[in-house]
């Protein structure tokens, strides 16, 4: 036999194994990805309704703080007393209104086990003409939260940093700190000489 016969016949072996091999191989399994859903955060505040143009938390004792923009949208303490509001304490407490988010919703609770029947602070919240009451109850178990009522009147808790950052406000009402003028030197008269006990006085002459 020729020698390229031979290699013509090892080729066509070669390729009838390489065929059977591709044809009779397992194919692989399906790989199933299943994508879990990306949870969605949910706020005790709608976005929507906009920016906070005024804050009222009162406490179940009777402390009352609020604060409120004027006519020129600066911040202006109406509870305990009516005076300038810090700026930037007024600000931060917005800013915490619509960042106060829900960690969990409780269903089918009874509203006086978690101290809302009687709440224990009042949050009032004004975005312009809408008006959203939030009623927050006792801290949970684990400290890390606060069962709340939402404007929906769902049972939910809420982050208790979030909450603890507002409650502040009725210890430390945001007043405007004014600065405290420095004392202006006065001018000490000089004492008016006297005429000593005693001194001649001088005479008039008499017409």
């Amino acid at each position: 036999m020729r020698r390229s016969t031979t290699i013509y016949l090892i080729l066509l072996a070669i390729l009838a194994g390489v065929y059977y091999y591709l044809n009779n191989r397992e194919e692989p399994a399906d790989i199933i990805v299943t994508l879990e859903p990306e949870e969605v955060a949910s706020y005790l505040f709608d976005a929507a309704d906009g920016v906070p143009t005024g804050i009222r938390i009162e406490s179940k004792a009777g402390e009352i703080v609020e604060v409120a923009r004027g006519a020129d949208n600066a911040w202006e303490l109406k509870l305990p007393l009516e005076a300038s509001a810090d700026p930037a304490a007024s600000e931060a407490a917005a800013s915490q209104i619509t960042t106060m988010r829900i960690v969990d919703t409780i269903p089918d609770i009874d509203l006086d086990t978690v101290g809302l029947k009687t709440p224990e602070y009042t949050l009032t919240v004004r975005f312009g003409d809408v008006k959203r009451i939030v009623s927050i109850g006792v801290i949970t178990p684990t400290t890390t939260g606060y069962y709340a009522l939402s404007p929906d009147g769902d049972v939910v808790i809420v982050s208790s940093g979030a909450v603890d950052a507002l409650l502040n406000l009725l210890t430390f009402p945001p007043y405007l700190e004014t600065p405290t003028p420095s004392p202006t030197a006065t001018e000490t008269p000089l004492p008016s000489s006297t005429p000593e006990a005693g001194a001649a006085t001088p005479a008039t002459a008499t017409p």
